[in-house]
């Protein structure tokens, strides 16, 4: 039986009923759908719908409900077309009469909406929560290591000598804004479709704002139409996390090269490694590889849901099935990359002899001789174009930057710069790589990061 078999004279045809279940996926939103029903059930008896009696005995029924789906219990029946449908039946079932009473002054269009907006919420704080211990991770490692430098890189070619602890907090700021975003979609999210009925409201005496604020959203729905059709907190869902998939992707790709014989910056710990079916000798960055390769999974699951948007006529319409799959997936592999790279960092080995042997190239102290020469009141441009000649003639002979200043005489004097950790000490400007700003850094990461654990 169907919720809406009255009106046919012969049942779905198998075909089609394969091609519209979705209790398949959806029977995860149950927890979400009763806690929708139970507020449901309560501005029925409010508006003088449904007696307190039988409210209660609903509201009972649908806990145990929620229990049977706990315990695994719940047995789906075979018209059960989704989650939805299953409780309903199940509630008939057990409360009989009262019950059939549960979708007085609903549709499933506004349920669905409501479900998918509470599970919505929950996903993207649990996400936020998850990123900023991912946060704690990457600011634990830097402190680990407060002298550790290496190369910045530009283009992938050595660029300026940089702390350790700043390059992982310039990770660290991308997440924060991740965390942002996120906890900024929930508040745009936080409206109840509750009550929108199929698409125009009701004529029964319901009160929109009460059940808005037993399920906790800022605010009922302001128009019923777009209430039932909206999709955007989902599109926007899915773009914080693919946006937030592409920076763990950037890191993992980082941890790919450290963790190579050729860089050799890092080691991550073995519990966060595999082997090689074949090669004995084998230590591979897999977690990195998969952060990396999960990036696209999110990307497509966005682009498809945007696809599937496009071009939708008002109001509902069984299109926006589809906006369920791509946003499970999504919560869930961001959930599994923030997990796993938190725990990759924490296993973390870094090389500090390694990665400071590589920071003291000399040529990353050319930008200082050039400054150097600005200071002296060289206006940069005849500044960077003299120490380019100086770098050009230490290419073409073979012979170490170092030494091809030294042996200049109108440049000799700033051979000093070449000593271990000056380069980097000379980075001292606000929000720079050196160690004078770095303390400063931290704490309004800190900051940051506290105001957004506030918003949780």
């Amino acid at each position: 039986m169907t919720l809406w078999s009255g009106r046919f004279a012969s049942s779905m045809d198998a075909a089609l009923w394969d091609l519209s279940e979705s209790y398949s996926f959806d029977h995860v939103l149950y927890a979400h759908d009763i806690a929708g029903s139970i507020a449901h059930v309560r501005g029925l008896v409010e508006a003088g719908l449904m007696s307190a009696a039988d409210g209660e005995l609903l509201v009972a029924t649908l806990e145990r409900i929620k229990t049977e789906f706990e315990s695994g219990e719940f047995m789906r029946s075979a018209g059960d077309e989704d989650v939805h449908m299953a409780i309903e039946r199940r509630a008939i079932e057990l409360a009989g009469d009262v019950g059939a009473r549960i979708h007085t002054a609903r549709s499933r269009n506004d349920q669905v909406a409501t479900t998918l907006r509470l599970f919505t919420r929950d996903a993207v704080t649990e996400i936020a929560t998850v990123g900023l211990e991912l946060v704690d991770a990457l600011v634990e490692v830097g402190r680990t290591h407060p002298t550790a430098c290496l190369p910045g890189y530009t283009h992938l070619q050595r660029a300026q000598p940089v702390l350790l602890s700043h390059h992982l907090n310039a990770h660290a700021w991308s997440l924060l804004r991740d965390v942002d975003r996120l906890l900024a979609s929930r508040q745009r999210m936080n409206v109840s479709p509750l009550g929108a009925g199929a698409l125009a409201g009701t004529s029964l005496p319901i009160d929109p704002s009460f059940t808005s604020a037993l399920l906790g959203f800022d605010e009922p729905f302001a128009n019923s139409m777009d209430a039932v059709s909206d999709r955007d907190f989902v599109a926007e869902a899915l773009f914080d996390i693919a946006l937030m998939g592409i920076h763990l992707s950037r890191m993992g790709e980082e941890l790919v090269l450290w963790t190579t014989t050729e860089f050799g910056f890092a080691r991550l710990g073995d519990d966060f490694t595999t082997g090689s079916s074949m090669l004995p000798q084998k230590k591979n960055s897999d977690v990195a590889e998969l952060a990396r390769g999960k990036s696209g999974r999110l990307v497509g699951n966005l682009t498809g849901l945007l696809v599937t948007l496009k071009g939708l006529p008002l109001s509902y319409n069984r299109d926006l099935q589809e906006d369920k799959e791509p946003l499970f997936d999504s919560v869930r592999q961001v959930l599994l990359v923030l997990k796993a790279m938190t725990g990759a960092y924490r296993s973390i080995s870094f090389d500090e002899a390694v990665a400071a042997s590589a920071a003291q190239d000399p040529f990353l102290v050319a930008i200082d001789i050039a400054e150097s020469l600005v200071e002296e009141g060289v206006p940069f441009r005849q500044a960077h174009e003299a120490v380019g000649r100086l770098v050009g003639r230490s290419v073409a002979s073979s012979t170490d930057f170092a030494d091809v200043v030294a042996g200049d005489p109108q440049f000799a004097r700033f051979s000093h710069l070449f000593a271990t950790g000056t380069a980097l000490a000379r980075r001292r400007s606000p929000g720079a790589s050196g160690p004078v700003a770095s303390e400063a850094q931290f704490e309004r990461l800190d900051s940051v990061r506290r105001s957004l654990i506030a918003r949780l």
